[in-house]
């Protein structure tokens, strides 16, 4: 058995819990603690070190961590909902201090991408696997064959003079008092322009609303396959953990 934890940085919380990646199963409770308020790096990384403490590192092989932001070589290049003494910041090597071993940092949306590639949705797709978060923005993942392109940020495509999640995002349903149907009209605008760029082979929905994916995912038209997220919110926690091993080989 091979056991890594995840960690999930999110706005508002921090969860993270112990993976068996031979199983693609969590095996331990989920921990969570609210995100330091202000989201300074300093406060983030040591309620990050505390819930490892609290989920203990015997038998961990691997410690990966995502967050909500571009990670280019371990560099947080962008920052969502937290300090912006993020941007540009050697997150990878702060964390790895913190924490007295290697760690492998990476986006939020990736790390949840590659889980429903490796245990969710898209286990044993082939070709192009285009996950999409719909919450407070739109986060996006592609997974080729396996393998994860990062930091694609499909969110911020610029349809109709503004950024798509300005007008497609769950917070734009929830905003504006959209029914299901009239988002879903938006949402069939928006796929059908990644789906002209990109031409994938699956579109996997997540983020908090695919809970309710009876309510639209039918009502959005296009002719990729669509389909539900199925790791809910424990996917950034799997791919985390699944990618910190990946990345460690």
């Amino acid at each position: 058995m091979t056991r890594a934890i995840g960690i999930d940085i999110g706005g508002t919380g921090i969860k993270g819990a112990i993976v068996d990646l031979d199983a693609g199963e969590l095996v331990s409770d989920r921990i969570k603690h609210p995100t330091p308020e202000g989201g300074e790096p300093e406060a983030i990384i040591e309620t990050v070190a505390q819930l490892v403490d609290e989920l203990g590192t015997d038998g961990v092989a691997h410690i990966g961590v995502c967050f909500p932001a571009i990670v280019r070589n371990g560099r947080t290049m962008s920052a969502a909902n937290v300090s912006e003494r993020w941007i540009g910041l050697d997150a990878d090597t702060l964390f790895g201090a913190a924490l007295g071993r290697d760690i492998h940092f990476v986006n939020d949306a990736d790390a949840a991408g590659y889980a429903e590639a490796v245990s969710g949705a898209a286990r044993d797709q082939q070709g192009l696997v285009i996950m999409t978060t719909l919450g407070t923005g739109i986060g996006s993942a592609f997974i080729y064959d396996g393998v994860l392109i990062p930091n694609t940020e499909l969110g911020h495509l610029e349809l109709g003079g503004d950024d798509a999640e300005h007008w497609a995002a769950n917070s734009a349903r929830e905003r504006e008092g959209l029914t299901f149907a009239q988002w879903a009209e938006r949402l069939t605008r928006y796929y059908r322009h990644v789906e002209f760029l990109f031409s994938p082979d699956l579109f996997v929905i997540g983020g908090g609303v695919s809970k309710q994916h009876d309510e639209f995912l039918h009502m959005i038209d296009v002719e990729t396959p669509i389909v539900p997220a199925a790791l809910r919110n424990n996917a950034g926690i799997m791919g985390a953990a699944a990618l910190a091993a990946r990345h460690a080989r």
